[in-house]
């Protein structure tokens, strides 16, 4: 027994956590995502076995996942800032805004149940997956980026998404980006600039607003954030996310957009079934 687990399930969460930090590394680098679209639904198994409440269990995975992909978001960023592919203007102007969005999201959890985590996760990861499927290069919002406070609005609601998801925000940013006329290569590179300061902001913010609930968190937890969940796949996934943004340099445009799109897609149904 260590910590009141008997050993071979550690053994067991131990494994599960590392060959999600492989995917998750490998997503980060060739998304741009910090790779909780991965992370929370494993972590939200892991949890389960070790009785952590269902009314803490999603935002115990949401925020673990932000402060795990912190890592690995800052490794995905210098290797595509390595290729001269970050729009380093869109990073600054978006990265204010979004802290503000990541604080709103981590109030929520302190009081909002866990369906709602998993029902935001799943309609943006359809919506998104839909836009890169069968979107046309003529849909567009725009031929340039807007400016003033519609750009900050886009900033500030990255950050609440990816705080409500658990995700470093290359989702909704890649959206944004796309459809501004953004190639999909400077999106994915840009929104891994953009996921620097939201999992910095969103880890804090998570371990904050499960104080409260500290008595119903699992041992060697700061609030909402597992520091056993953050140790173990933290250094794995930020290992391998160069290899991904490696792969994603060699993939097509479209060729990109359809693999991140599928991925996408299967994030949403994972996440409907688990509603029932």
């Amino acid at each position: 027994m260590l910590l009141g687990v008997p050993l071979n399930e550690l053994t067991w969460l131990a494994l599960t956590i590392v060959v999600g930090g492989v995917i998750t590394g490998i997503l980060a680098g060739l998304f741009g995502i910090g790779g909780g679209s991965v992370i929370v639904p494993v972590l939200y198994e892991v949890f389960g076995t070790l009785g952590v409440p269902d009314s803490v269990r999603m935002q115990l995975c949401v925020g673990t996942s932000i402060a795990i992909i912190v890592p690995t978001t800052l490794r995905s960023y210098y290797a595509h800032k390595a290729k001269g592919m970050v729009l380093d203007g869109v990073v600054r102007v978006w990265a204010l805004p979004a802290i503000a969005g990541v604080a709103v999201g981590a109030g929520l959890a302190s009081f909002a149940p866990g369906a709602l985590f998993k029902i935001a996760f799943a309609i943006i990861a359809a919506l998104i997956s839909a836009k890169l499927l069968f979107a046309r290069e003529s849909w567009r919002l725009g031929e340039d980026l807007p400016k003033g406070p519609s750009m900050g609005a886009y900033g500030f609601v990255i950050g609440l998404f990816s705080s409500l998801i658990g995700v470093s925000g290359g989702s909704t940013s890649n959206l944004i980006l796309t459809l501004y006329g953004k190639s999909i290569h400077n999106a994915v590179a840009t929104s891994a600039g953009v996921g620097v300061p939201i999992t910095i902001a969103g880890t804090l913010g998570y371990a904050l607003a499960g104080l409260p609930h500290q008595n119903l968190m699992p041992p060697l937890s700061i609030g909402f954030v597992s520091l056993i969940g953050l140790l173990l796949m933290a250094p794995v996934s930020s290992l391998v996310a160069p290899i991904g943004a490696q792969i994603a340099h060699r993939l097509s445009h479209r060729t990109l957009e359809i693999a991140f799109g599928l991925f996408l897609l299967l994030v949403a149904v994972r996440f409907v079934a688990s509603l029932f």
